[in-house]
């Protein structure tokens, strides 16, 4: 048993907005409302099932699903309309319940961690120092790579900026966009309900686990295989 070589502790990448802080419901009304602005009409819970995704898939989805082609120039300003709706409602937005005490742990563990979301950096920023996190943690956003969700180039990244092979971190999620994307990094990937996915489709998108919300994958944290002081 001397010779065991024990494989490295888990590393983990978390999605930032319905995983670890409250933001879902902001994004969807902001795309409605950017959408409006454009003169398109989409249900609320067609917006809501595209959160998660690239801004640029989001679009694609709503051209094929209202069948209103929109020039390059139009993409643009509808996505930069969703990023000034939301900036405005940023102050408002706040840690999920447990979130900045899981934070905490891993970090008092000695567990890496970083963030890596579909968002821009410019909304991204603001919520580290409601986490707890530090101003210069190696959060990756949609700024820093070619594609983001369902590709897996953020969680990718993130695993780099952390030192780690993707296949020794766990993904944490809200959204089956995710778990698509930790799949494809070949990552282990864990759901959240705090998003407004229900538990079945997280199972079907190859969720290891599911758990309520932050505090809950706290609490069952050794199922991840983290062990904390003295375990």
């Amino acid at each position: 048993m001397s010779d065991l070589v024990r494989p490295p502790s888990p590393a983990f990448v978390f999605d930032l907005d319905g995983t670890l802080v409250d933001s879902v419901y902001q994004h969807v009304i902001s795309w409605q409302e950017a959408l409006a602005e454009a003169g398109i009409k989409l249900a609320t819970w067609r917006i809501h099932r595209k959160i998660g995704m690239s801004g640029g898939l989001f679009v694609r989805g709503v051209q094929r699903e209202t069948g209103i082609a929109l020039s390059p120039d139009e993409v643009e300003r509808l996505q930069d309309a969703h990023g000034r709706r939301y900036a405005a409602r940023v102050a408002e937005v706040q840690p999920l319940p447990g979130a900045p005490e899981l934070l905490r742990y891993l970090t008092d563990a000695g567990i890496k961690w970083t963030i890596a979301t579909s968002g821009r950096r410019s909304g991204a920023e603001p919520m580290l120092a409601k986490l707890g996190a530090p101003a210069d943690l190696p959060m990756v956003t949609r700024d820093e790579v070619a594609r983001a969700k369902p590709d897996p180039d953020l969680f990718l990244a993130g695993a780099a900026k952390l030192g780690v092979d993707p296949r020794d971190c766990v993904v944490v999620g809200d959204s089956i966009w995710d778990l698509l994307a930790a799949r494809r990094a070949g990552s282990l990937g864990v759901g959240l309900l705090s998003g407004g996915y229900g538990e079945e489709e997280l199972q079907r998108a190859q969720a290891f686990r599911v758990y309520e919300e932050p505090g809950d994958l706290l609490t069952h944290i050794d199922e991840l295989g983290v062990r904390g002081a003295g375990a």
